[in-house]
């Protein structure tokens, strides 16, 4: 360390460090000195961040504002903000018409499917299983009650 309380990067100084290429001894110095302030800094408003939160904490305990209460205003404000998002909006036109084309093509297979067993129903062959079945049961062909 130099008198001022600093680091050398020269070889053999008590950092133990190399000076990076292009850069000189001052300029390290500097740049070292100027990362101890930024840290400093940050530590600083570590705290500082922690105080406020703590204060936050209390204000909302003394307004009754419990930790549950928030979380459900949170996960309200959250969902309000996914549902206006342009992807939610977007996955929901397409889901919305993958299900109009869904129930259209279940009326259609309900429609066809309809008309196959009125087509059968009307075919000689059922007409002449249902007369048979008929007077196995003793009933008419008519569909009255025996």
């Amino acid at each position: 360390m130099d008198a001022e309380g600093r680091g050398s990067f020269s070889e053999g100084g008590a950092s133990g460090r190399s000076l990076p290429p292009g850069l000189t001894e001052e300029e390290a110095v500097e740049l070292e000195l100027e990362l101890t302030r930024v840290e400093d800094e940050i530590q600083t408003l570590r705290h500082v961040l922690t105080s406020k939160e703590r204060h936050a904490g209390e204000l909302r305990r003394r307004l009754g504002i419990s930790p549950l209460a928030e979380l459900k205003g949170n996960l309200t404000k959250g969902w309000q903000e996914v549902q206006t998002s342009n992807a939610y909006k977007k996955t929901q036109e397409t889901l919305s018409q993958a299900g109009m084309i869904t129930s259209s093509a279940f009326s259609s297979l309900g429609s066809a499917i309809r008309s196959r067993l009125g087509d059968m129903r009307n075919s000689p062959t059922f007409k002449n299983m249902e007369d048979k079945m008929s007077k196995v049961a003793g009933g008419s062909t008519k569909g009255e009650d025996a």
